[in-house]
């Protein structure tokens, strides 16, 4: 056998040959015993008899009653001949997966699996996520330029393939275009959609469907997006598609996208309920834009369900539309905000985003369920924040933490900071502002006694983030939960797969192979897209 071959299978026979060298090695290892026994001046060994008692025998007279043994084992070897060959089987090609549903929790890490589980525990006993069974290895993400990736990069190698530098919009690291898996669905007749809880001008759906050297350049990239072919396109970010007159834009020239998009056979919605009504009274065929937030879409414990839709809802009406297709469809889903709740060291936020994004995991999974004709691969792009749970820093909770201290929490901690903002812009005394900024922090958390010093650091911190990111301590120390960083972390990220070519993921990867992979089970050949990207044959 070659190294590359795999051992035998049970019942297959060896060669009359490897039946005398195999016969050799056994006398001659009875030899070797013998000598070495003789050598060690051992006496005595154990040898079982029909009994349940055990005698000794000399070591000479073992190794004799031995040898014979051997000897006559070989000769009934080479006796029976060999057996029919038994050819072992190639390995099976990869299953094609004619509709992909990547999912991205985004700054979703190992220890944020263990915090959605215990909560989910202590609330209701429930012990295993919807993905939990599903685990089949690990990925690393780190950048080409950096240990530590950003969305970009990170999400660059799971559109891609490719490795990049950090801020990079699917583009390599020499800014040249590299073609995206939503890209070569598209040229394979495949429906392709996008449904993010962050702006859709965000770096993680815009590495799927746009190329530029910054994720800055975000009026851009909405340009790009409505040149491709995207059927649904969910999420936030409605002031990169307004022109520079309108209220809240965020653009710099008069091109107004939103009517661009009409005009291209978008349905527009900017409402939960207009989503609802989605596609009534028209055809499937239609395609769906709906930004519902100027910006970034709430977080999901300030919500407002009359106006914004769940990621489940929008992942199954994403589905639903893109399902039509014989060809088959390729759906990244992204829940964004687990990562910016990270960056705020803000664990209730980040437990009610993950719980959100595992209630659009179930839906994604049952629809899988129901076709058998799905592939699911759940895995994010970094971990955020360095959650862990376990925090005895402050001398109480050895071997703790509380998961009950974050059901009691009502609102985000940007919420919570703009609820002391607007008590410090009053012309109350300082006596009064502690006390109401108090009061509002045990309203919204649940803790009953706030310290001083808290109090303190929130009459003093300025800035957008800094009145939130003061606020996260309270709660954290509450709970017994420990954060290392406001930004992103190395460590590695779990790796879930469900349906046609699932098989395909097990093992620790990096984060390039993951596209890789998605590739040949799409029967996509992105090197060859990347080529036509780049000799300008692609208008898109």
């Amino acid at each position: 056998m070659s190294h590359r071959d795999p051992p035998l299978p049970p019942g297959a026979s060896c060669s009359p040959g490897a039946v005398c060298v195999w016969g050799l090695f056994l006398v001659n290892f009875a030899g070797l015993l013998e000598c070495k026994l003789v050598r060690q001046h051992a006496n005595f060994r154990y040898m079982p008899v029909r009994s349940s008692t055990f005698h000794l025998l000399p070591a000479s007279r073992l190794v004799s009653a031995v040898r014979p043994f051997f000897a006559a084992l070989v000769l009934c070897l080479l006796l029976a001949g060999p057996a029919p060959a038994q050819t072992v089987p190639d390995a099976p090609a990869p299953e094609e997966a004619p509709n992909v549903i990547l999912m991205i929790p985004d700054g979703f890490g190992p220890a944020s699996v263990t915090m959605a589980r215990d909560y989910l525990r202590w609330r209701d006993g429930q012990k295993e996520l919807p993905y939990d069974s599903l685990q089949v290895g690990s990925i690393r993400t780190y950048a080409s330029d950096s240990y530590i990736t950003d969305s970009a990069a990170g999400g660059t190698a799971l559109a891609t393939g490719k490795k990049t530098y950090n801020g990079a919009v699917a583009v390599d690291t020499s800014r040249q275009a590299v073609a995206t898996l939503l890209e070569g669905a598209e040229r394979r007749g495949m429906s392709t959609g996008l449904v993010v809880t962050s702006r859709l001008t965000h770096a993680t759906p815009a590495v799927f469907s746009s190329h530029v050297p910054d994720r800055g350049q975000e009026n851009r990239i909405a340009r790009q997006q409505l040149n491709k072919d995207i059927e649904v396109m969910l999420g936030g970010g409605r002031r990169h598609f307004l022109p520079q007159s309108a209220e809240g834009s965020a653009r710099e020239d008069d091109l107004d996208l939103l009517q661009a998009a009409q005009d291209r056979g978008y349905e527009v919605v900017q409402t939960a309920s207009e989503l609802s009504r989605a596609g009534e009274g028209q055809t499937q065929e239609n395609r769906l834009l709906g930004l519902f937030s100027p910006g970034h879409m709430a977080y999901e414990i300030d919500r407002d369900h009359t106006q914004q839709p769940s990621l489940a809802a929008m992942t199954e009406t994403a589905i639903d539309r893109l399902s039509g297709n014989g060809e088959g469809y390729f759906l990244m889903v992204e829940g964004s905000r687990i990562d910016h709740a990270g960056h705020g060291n803000d664990a209730a936020s980040h437990l009610r985003d993950i719980l959100a994004f595992n209630r659009a995991a179930k839906s994604a999974l049952e629809a899988a369920q129901e076709d058998d004709n799905t592939l699911v691969v759940i895995v994010s792009d970094h971990e955020t924040g360095g959650l862990t749970l376990g925090r005895n820093r402050d001398g109480e909770g050895i071997y703790s933490w509380r998961p009950e201290t974050l059901a009691a929490v009502e609102a985000s901690s940007g919420a919570i900071a703009d609820s002391i903002r607007s008590i410090r812009s009053t012309g109350a005394s300082e006596a009064a502002k502690r006390k109401r900024i108090a009061g509002t922090l045990t309203r919204l958390t649940g803790v009953q006694d706030v310290p001083t010093e808290i109090v303190s650091n929130l009459m003093a911190v300025e800035g957008p983030y800094a009145v939130g990111q003061a606020v996260s301590p309270l709660v954290n120390r509450q709970a017994l939960v420990g954060w290392t960083s406001h930004a992103h972390t190395a460590v590695d990220v779990n790796l879930y797969a469900y349906g046609p070519g699932a098989n395909a993921f097990v093992g620790h990867h990096d984060n390039t192979t993951i596209a890789q992979k998605l590739a040949n089970l799409m029967d996509v050949d992105l090197e060859s897209l990347t080529g036509t990207l780049r000799a300008g044959r692609d208008a898109r």
